[in-house]
């Protein structure tokens, strides 16, 4: 799983600003929109559960994150898979599924359960495995898909701080995310168990496609709401905020949440999951441009009858969508302006995409290397998980940018 884990991001109790806590919200949804892309690829539930707890280490900015299964034959919890622990932890430990135990009350109730507190906390006792730790703040939610409960998804802290309400909607969307992923897992394992054993039909071969593509098509779902729960907490934020500069930032982000939220929602109602129809993707994506450019302001597009594999679709889409809104925003401070996105056959079986306008130009000291703008940040950033090195132009008059990518294994394209 390939994710910038160095991109700027602060926890909001570490006492960062609004734009630092806004990058650190942004980064929790691009975890889980990345995680969502890996659980569909692997076919290990081991390796499933440790990523998922990395990743959700990584996104609440703690040392410690463990998934517990629930045995029912013991009737309590073992440590599947984890990180930070001590050695002997993971695949050994275990702890108690009554409602005394803070895991055992979110697993029976499907209640989550905050702790930011635990040496003062009375409703529940401490688990040792906490106190050998010195974790001082806690947070536990269901894992579930469609079926039955799987255990319960925990990130512990031993820094003093608070998990908020926005940490337990990113955990219980990353654990909701996991119960389906988890649950096409078992069904597949399934599948494979009764082949072995029977030799399966043709009928209950297809039967299980379907219902694997039902999962798939429900990740998305899910993954696509999440997004547009940030998306609409951002716009909320955004209309009463005081600050002008704090109100556009918060707009920004909201765009930003919402391409991701269309581009994932345009992925899974295609028909192939591996890769996507360049030309009519990025044409869905331009349409949506034209829908929120300003009057006077056009949009002209240019794709090669291509397709591209769904991991390079996402960045691209992204990439697409900050461009051409930059270009609307800077290029023409009038208002009126065309831009011109591109997307054709390159040298050596590249594709080169190109975004142009006719406006303002570059300033005489532009450095994007240097820049300290959010958008160029994220411009760089998915630039490289295409695999390619942005260039800015001057256009003579306005600007150019050129991105030439190489399609991973999968992609097609023609002359």
């Amino acid at each position: 799983m390939d994710l910038n884990d160095d991109a700027p991001a602060v926890a909001p109790e570490q006492g960062g600003s609004a734009a630092e806590e806004l990058a650190y919200r942004l980064r929790q949804q691009q975890l889980t929109a990345e995680f969502g892309h890996f659980a569909l690829r692997t076919h290990n539930t081991a390796a499933l559960l440790q990523e998922a707890t990395r990743v959700c280490a990584l996104g609440l900015q703690s040392k410690f994150c463990k998934a517990m299964e629930y045995l029912p034959d013991e009737r309590q919890f073992i440590v599947r898979a984890g990180v930070g622990w001590k050695p002997g932890i993971v695949g050994q430990a275990r702890t108690g599924a009554d409602l005394k135990s803070p895991t055992g009350y979110a697993f029976r109730t499907g209640e989550p359960v905050i702790s930011n507190h635990l040496g003062e906390e009375t409703r529940f006792r401490t688990p040792a495995i906490l106190v050998e730790h010195g974790v001082k703040r806690a947070i536990n939610v269901l894992i579930q898909g469609d079926g039955r409960r799987f255990g319960i998804l925990e990130v512990d802290s031993p820094t003093e701080g608070r998990f908020t309400q926005a940490d337990l909607a990113f955990m219980q969307g990353f654990a909701n995310l996991l119960g389906v992923a988890l649950e096409r897992q078992q069904a597949e394992e399934d599948l494979r168990t009764s082949q072995q054993k029977t030799r399966a039909s043709e009928t209950l071969l297809q039967e299980a496609l379907a219902h694997q593509e039902v999962l798939t098509r429900e990740i998305s779902h899910r993954v696509k709401n999440s997004l547009a729960i940030v998306a609409g907490l951002l716009s909320m934020q955004g209309r009463a905020a005081a600050d002008p500069a704090l109100r556009q930032a918060l707009d920004d982000a909201r765009a930003r949440v919402q391409t991701i939220a269309s581009v994932h929602d345009r992925l899974w109602r295609a028909d192939e999951i591996q890769s996507v129809n360049l030309a009519e993707f990025m044409g869905e994506l331009c349409e949506q441009l034209r829908s929120s450019a300003k009057p006077g302001q056009t949009l002209t597009c240019d794709f090669a009858p291509a397709t591209v594999a769904t991991d390079q679709a996402v960045p691209l889409g992204l990439l697409a969508n900050e461009l051409v809104t930059n270009a609307f925003k800077y290029a023409y401070p009038e208002g009126a302006g065309d831009v011109r996105i591109s997307v054709r056959p390159g040298e050596a079986g590249r594709l080169r995409l190109t975004v142009c306008d006719q406006g303002a130009g570059l300033p005489p000291d532009f450095n994007a290397a240097q820049s300290k703008s959010l958008g160029m940040k994220l411009i760089a950033t998915l630039g490289r998980q295409l695999g390619g090195q942005p260039e800015w132009q001057g256009a003579e008059p306005g600007t150019r940018f050129v991105l030439d990518f190489l399609p991973q294994p999968g992609s097609n394209q023609e002359s």
